[in-house]
């Protein structure tokens, strides 16, 4: 549902942009503010948040928040060069929605290319969902707004996560159980064998992903490759070795590993609690359900001590 969503976003946006087309800004910038609304303007040192869609001009996706689930929070920096992404923002107010238009060459002058990029252009097509004007507040007074603003978000992405999970579950029609610490898991292909044990090293593939269907790790290179994941067509993929019940994973692995044998296939749904937290990681965001699906290859008893004779 919210790839589609986004797809009607994005399709709405280059409809504007076709409509409306775009106007010139300072050193070949292109802005076209597509929805406008009254308010002031936002200025460097205000907070924003926004949700962001970064692509080239062949329309390939760089970066999405959508996908992430999350609109992207900062603090307005000041512009690094005449008719940046920072100064284009400064056009803007709190419900604002725009499209940016800016040459490669000129960001790349000052940032990393990323690798295979293509295209002459960079489109940010931006949302502003919530702006924090810095105005006359002292440093700590806005530190303190901004910090409870953020606290009251995450607040309430935390009590919407167990909502998530059920819409997940029941959308995808997955027949899971539920363990007392609060693990999602169904086995999809039973294995054979004992269970892997705390101590066992579990030789494993897997893939995971955000429960919007954005896939952000895999050990299977045709599930990283469609996925499109950097340096797909350059890393090396083979099955994980992991250590099971040594804190060396995540507990929503380290539990349900445990549950599976040799050949078993699962897919795990994992709470923040046994997953990243209320920090995240990388792509993953505070209080936000990941999804793993998993295939137990081999499992690899510890071998014993040696025994040592008396003298």
């Amino acid at each position: 549902m919210k790839k589609n969503l986004m797809f009607l976003a994005l399709a709405a946006i280059g409809l504007a942009s076709c409509n409306g087309g775009y106007k010139k800004g300072n050193n070949g910038m292109l802005y076209n503010i597509y929805t406008e609304k009254s308010g002031p303007r936002i200025k460097e040192g205000d907070f924003v948040l926004a949700n962001l869609v970064i692509k080239n001009d062949a329309d390939s996706v760089l970066l999405s928040t959508y996908e992430q689930g999350r609109p992207s929070p900062m603090v307005l920096p000041k512009a690094q060069f005449k008719g940046d992404i920072y100064e284009a923002i400064t056009l803007l107010t709190e419900g604002d929605s725009a499209s940016i238009k800016l040459s490669a060459d000129s960001i790349f002058k000052t940032a990393q290319r990323p690798p295979n990029f293509k295209g002459k252009s960079v489109i940010y097509d931006l949302k502003i969902v919530k702006v924090i004007p810095k105005g006359t507040m002292t440093d700590q007074v806005f530190q303190s707004t901004v910090t409870k603003y953020m606290s009251d978000m995450t607040e309430a992405e935390k009590t919407k996560e167990p909502v998530k999970i059920k819409r997940y579950i029941d959308e995808q029609k997955l027949n899971v159980t539920k363990t007392d610490s609060g693990l999602y898991y169904a086995i999809t292909k039973a294995g054979s064998g004992p269970n892997i044990a705390v101590g066992d090293t579990a030789v494993i593939n897997y893939t995971g992903h955000l429960i919007n269907g954005k896939v952000f790790d895999s050990s299977v290179k045709d599930e990283a490759v469609k996925a499109k994941l950097p340096g797909a067509d350059q890393r090396p993929f083979a099955p994980i070795r992991v250590a099971v019940g040594q804190r060396a994973v995540i507990a929503g692995w380290d539990q349900g590993l445990q549950l599976l044998n040799k050949g078993a296939k699962a897919t795990f749904v994992i709470p923040s609690t046994l997953g990243y937290g209320a920090q995240g990681a990388g792509p993953i965001a505070g209080y936000t359900p990941i999804v793993f699906d998993v295939e137990v290859i081999d499992i690899v008893k510890p071998s014993a001590a040696p025994v040592t004779a008396k003298k």
